[in-house]
């Protein structure tokens, strides 16, 4: 039986020196890395991809081929749990979420971002992610999460608005709808005070589940739900621009895994994710204008709203989580109020 073993190690040995993989951070023997990013978008438009397409060309460029990264645009999931889950058992290498769904591994401070109206502008938010704020949030990602996440970049979604059935006219119209958006934590304790019914759709299923009735009105991006084509379902031909979300999107990678990879291509990956940054923002910059007027060419209905009642709703909810994450989070919270002057 002992010989058994020893020869079948051997062969498992000997397979693992043909193919290439024997080291620890999955460098080939001729020097080579793969890196598997995926966000889960299938628009090939979205601007997730082209932000992935960037990584993924200064990658390759600067470590002349030696780091080779392969793009999945929704097929490695629509979920973000299945990426983060991928992220954590290394099906993946570099991933994108939201923090609403970050927050919900235990990682509190992240809660900051998600909760409506707390940027007044995208100058704001960028000022926010970009500084002290920005750096102090990644910390406490690679912190609590024992290194399983190492942010590369803060990311924008753009500025997220209403759509559904009808239009608002106030707050009053949101009351009993049922509201596609976060069902726990800070973004679900804001639409609960609206009296909306926030309601829990895979993104992959929402066109249908607007088309069916199934939710009354969602929430998103213009070059998001228009891509999706959600604006011209049942429930979804009504826009209503709330503005309630400069939206933060999270660009990680494994920290452990990243931590094996050589000082260069630690430093390649880093430029890559930042010039990954600057791509992604700047188109969907671009898009937010291109989206809006191809909802309305398509026979959306587009409205305003006066947002002060909404944003004196989201006041007290910013504090009472702040304090709830601890002493640190409201101190941020602080230096982000600061930042809109």
């Amino acid at each position: 039986m002992r010989n058994l073993v020893c020869s079948l190690s051997l062969i498992v040995f000997t397979l693992l020196i043909l193919t290439g993989c024997t080291q620890a951070n999955g460098e080939n023997d001729d020097g080579k890395i793969k890196v598997i990013a995926a966000h889960n978008q299938t628009s090939p438009e979205s601007p997730y991809q082209y932000g992935m397409e960037e990584f993924k060309r200064v990658a390759e460029k600067e470590s002349d081929g030696k780091i080779e990264v392969e793009v999945h645009a929704g097929t490695l999931g629509t979920s973000e749990s299945e990426l983060v889950e991928k992220l954590k058992l290394g099906g993946a290498d570099v991933v994108l979420v939201s923090p609403g769904f970050m927050a919900q591994t235990g990682i509190r401070e992240i809660d900051l971002f998600a909760m409506p109206y707390v940027f007044e502008d995208y100058d704001h938010w960028e000022k926010t992610v970009d500084g002290n704020v920005g750096e102090q949030v990644a910390q406490a990602i690679n912190e609590k999460s024992n290194n399983d996440f190492k942010m590369l970049g803060y990311w924008s979604a753009g500025v997220r608005h209403y759509y559904g059935k009808k239009p608002l006219e106030s707050m009053e119209d949101i009351q009993g709808m049922k509201f596609r958006t976060q069902t726990s934590g800070a973004i679900a304790d804001y639409w609960e005070e609206t009296g909306a019914v926030p309601t829990s759709v895979a993104w992959g299923e929402l066109y249908q589940a607007m088309q069916q009735g199934v939710v009354d009105s969602s929430e998103n991006s213009y070059p998001y739900f228009v891509q999706q084509n959600h604006h011209k379902t049942k429930n979804g031909k009504y826009i209503t621009e709330t503005a309630h979300d400069y939206t933060t999107r999270f660009l990680l990678t494994n920290g452990n895994k990243f931590d094996e990879y050589s000082k260069e291509q630690q430093d390649i990956l880093l430029r890559a994710a930042e010039a990954a940054v600057e791509e992604e923002r700047n188109v969907d910059t671009e898009q937010e204008e291109q989206y809006k007027q191809q909802a309305l060419d398509d026979g959306a209905v587009i409205n305003q709203i006066d947002r002060q009642p909404f944003i004196d709703l989201a006041e007290p909810i910013h504090k009472h989580t702040a304090e709830d994450i601890g002493e640190s989070a409201t101190e941020l919270l602080q230096e982000i109020r600061e930042l809109k002057d």
